[in-house]
């Protein structure tokens, strides 16, 4: 079976979260561990995220850092995987700059994900050019390694799509009936709960501008705070109650992180989540129970990577050096798919001897 390249990237505009973790990050691990992949790009994408904070451009740079230490504490091995910064990848911005002309405005502005982001975010008339069109600067992202597959979270499937249709039209426009560039496929988390971590709040998504997420980094006493005021079943009032486990936080992040060795060790009343979400379901269970035991779940997942990130905070030259090697590598890769992009539109003028050849007939 052909190996595969797999590319995905996330924002610094702040540190991860469980989020980040249970969907793209775990799908990443999983490749890395795997022999699917011959090549597997982490990006962190400074330069999209400079789109909705160009008035504090402290925030974004001031957490590359944050996320470089976040995915190489997750596990992400530099040897398998190269951590990529975005901004540092000049061909990027010219390959969407080409991708521009493909897409039209009205297209962008039924794109679900920037819908719902430009809502929460309340631009109103001002909607920022560069933010509008991050789906295009995405696609580049997605094209320039030539990426088979993309592991991202359930929110992410529109730019996906986005990307394909771009890929679609610039090989009609200019393949001359080649493929120049290919279309990829997304990779979703195989757990529903995965697909999209709901927020502490009980809104639909895990957000750092909404400040409700559990960080990667956050120490137990704030985690502890975070998950013993989550929003839980609103009609369970009393422990006698009956309870609600559809659309109950508590039980979906269970569903996300809880084995049963957890049930073993922490909650041995209960062989399983079945089984406490059919105790809890009948009444006699209090929700303080419930995210006690969560408590101790996300605890237990988050320690190794906590550790593991007090070591990597020792020695920070050794996480630039990692992330100065992938991006060194991605630029190589990302220049190559720039030249065939150019090729193929005939921007590229000079050591192009077929071009020379035609136009000394041409004149002759």
């Amino acid at each position: 079976m052909q190996k595969l390249i797999a590319m995905n990237g996330m924002r610094p505009t702040g540190p991860l979260h469980l989020g980040h973790y249970t969907s793209a990050l775990k799908l990443t691990l999983g490749l890395q561990n795997s022999s699917t992949c011959k090549e597997i790009y982490l990006m962190i994408a400074d330069d999209q995220a400079l789109t909705d904070n160009y008035g504090n451009p402290a925030k974004v740079s001031d957490n590359v850092l944050e996320v470089a230490l976040d995915y190489l504490s997750c596990g992400i091995d530099p040897n398998k995987v190269s951590l990529v910064l975005q901004s540092q990848i000049p061909a990027l911005k010219e390959m969407a700059f080409y991708f521009l002309d493909l897409v039209s405005l009205s297209r962008l502005e039924r794109n679900p994900t920037v819908k719902a982001e430009l809502k929460q975010k309340e631009f109103r008339n001002n909607i920022p050019v560069g933010f509008l069109s991050y789906p295009i600067s995405q696609a580049a992202d997605i094209i320039a390694f030539n990426s088979d597959i993309v592991p991202v979270g359930e929110d992410q499937a529109p730019m996906v799509e986005q990307t394909n249709e771009i890929v679609h039209k610039f090989n009609y426009l200019y393949g001359n009936g080649k493929e120049v560039i290919h279309p990829c496929k997304i990779m979703l988390p195989s757990k529903k709960e995965s697909l999209r971590l709901p927020g502490l709040d009980g809104k639909s998504k895990m957000s750092k501008s909404l400040n409700n997420c559990i960080y990667l980094k956050d120490s137990p006493d704030v985690i502890k705070t975070k998950i013993m005021s989550m929003y839980t079943d609103p009609l369970h009032l009393k422990v006698e109650d009956p309870g609600h486990t559809k659309n109950n936080p508590v039980f979906i992040y269970l569903e996300a992180f809880a084995s049963d060795s957890h049930f073993k060790k922490y909650y041995p009343e209960f062989n399983s989540l079945k089984e406490l979400k059919k105790a809890y379901e009948k009444g006699g269970i209090g929700d303080v129970k419930i995210k006690r035991f969560l408590l101790d779940v996300i605890l237990e997942t988050l320690s190794p990577i906590q550790e593991k990130r007090k070591e990597l905070e020792k020695n920070i030259p050794y996480v630039y050096k990692v992330l100065e090697e992938g991006t060194k590598k991605a630029n190589k890769v990302a220049n190559t798919t720039l030249k065939r992009i150019k090729e193929a539109i005939g921007l590229e003028y000079f050591n192009n001897s077929s071009l020379i050849e035609y136009q000394i007939k041409k004149y002759q």
